[in-house]
């Protein structure tokens, strides 16, 4: 478990994410704690083929902390409010997802439901935000607009890491497109309105609520073995997301999207508790969906696994690791012709720091590279072999 190898886990924007901040993690035995905390969170998307379990009865635990500016709340009238919402759900519309009934058939029907933003006009196309999993796995799409008409989508591209998408439609359709904000400049306790078309057919529903938190960070899991992949970067609402609301806008109190919502908590004892991705974090990875359908991030080529999840008999016994190191990363293997395979980079090493910078786990290795890096760049990396400690620099390649 909590294995990680570069080459699964595709498509990342360099730069989208400069303020993410690491995830205060306990000690050994945390990741069972993030089990319980990912079952809980669920994407806000409804299916129609098969049923969803809204409701996770495993206990979730307290996520990161963070540095929260002071709240500036901005007062309006409810005529300014009014006038905000009735512009912004021009702009949202319903995705629909549509899959074979079985294997051996041409035919398709709908399997799910989702919500989307239309933030860009190029030519004659509009382009459509999402998120990944309301578009996954589907034969077609279709995208209801606000006035109830279903036209035709192509997908464009999609980013399973941070679970966004685009598609696109015909822009004789649209008559609006979203102002994106400044996502930064979002502070605790503004107004937070969110829209969508929640069940599936409730289209152009508006949820109001305030923002909880403006720099959540909550545990991804990519693929599916209950252990943390990735820590990703969240506005936290109390506004209502339901399911159906995935890929819809979340707006301030000025009508400028400020975040794509994406999910929400799912258990029994919880309420108001939900996540959209930060517009900041979000642009750059719909300009890099625009222009390569998918999203390059820089790699090392190596497969990893946190220290703290090797036996400690191995640890003394093979890695030869000093007892002062008890944080890092180990090399499971080195594929060839790899950034890593050419300097040297081998099988147990055990990673300790990157550009002088201590790292703890693989998540925190993933972290620095999407964060503070592009192909191309140089990365010195800090490592024990045989109980040795030693640099090596090596030129980041591209995941694609």
């Amino acid at each position: 478990m909590g294995y990680y190898d570069e080459t699964d886990l595709r498509n990342e924007n360099n730069d989208h994410q400069n303020n993410h901040k690491r995830y205060n993690k306990g000690r050994r035995g945390g990741s069972h704690v993030l089990t319980g905390f990912i079952g809980a969170v669920i994407g806000a998307v409804t299916i129609s083929l098969v049923s969803p379990n809204l409701i996770n009865t495993t206990n979730d635990s307290e996520i990161g902390n963070e540095n929260q500016t002071p709240a500036q709340v901005i007062n309006v009238s409810r005529e300014d409010v009014t006038s905000t919402i009735q512009t912004a759900r021009k702009f949202v519309v319903g995705v629909n997802n549509y899959q074979s009934s079985n294997p051996f058939s041409m035919d398709t029907q709908e399997a799910g439901s989702g919500s989307g933003v239309i933030y860009k006009k190029v030519g004659n196309k509009a382009l459509v935000a999402t998120n990944n999993h309301v578009v996954s796995g589907a034969k077609q799409l279709k995208v209801k607009m606000a006035d109830g008409k279903l036209v035709d989508a192509k997908l464009v591209g999609t980013d399973e890491l941070l679970d966004l998408a685009v598609v696109a439609i015909d822009a004789k359709y649209v008559t609006n497109v979203a102002n994106l904000g400044d996502s930064e400049k979002v502070n605790v306790g503004e107004t937070a309105i969110a829209i969508g078309n929640p069940l599936g057919f409730l289209e152009s529903t508006v949820t109001q609520g305030i923002v909880s938190s403006k720099a959540r960070e909550i545990p991804q899991d990519i693929d599916g073995d209950g252990v943390a992949d990735y820590q990703t970067q969240v506005i936290q609402t109390d506004a209502a997301i339901n399911p159906g609301n995935s890929g819809g806008a979340l707006i301030n109190a000025k009508g400028e999207l400020i975040g794509i919502n994406s999910s929400k908590i799912a258990e029994q004892s919880v309420e108001g508790i939900g996540f959209a991705i930060p517009i900041n974090i979000a642009k750059p990875v719909f300009d890099q969906l625009e222009k390569f359908g998918e999203v390059t991030r820089p790699v090392m080529g190596v497969g990893l696994k946190a220290l703290e999840e090797i036996p400690q008999f191995n640890i003394e016994e093979s890695l030869k690791l000093p007892e002062s190191v008890t944080k890092g990363a180990v090399v499971t293997h080195v594929d060839p012709g790899t950034p890593a395979a050419k300097v040297g980079l081998q099988q147990l090493d055990v990673i300790v720091e990157l550009d002088d910078q201590p790292i703890e786990d693989v998540i925190e290795i993933r972290e620095y590279l999407y964060s503070h890096k592009k192909v191309g760049d140089k990365l010195k990396v800090t490592f024990y072999r045989d109980g040795k400690k030693q640099d090596i620099t090596l030129t980041l390649a591209s995941s694609n």
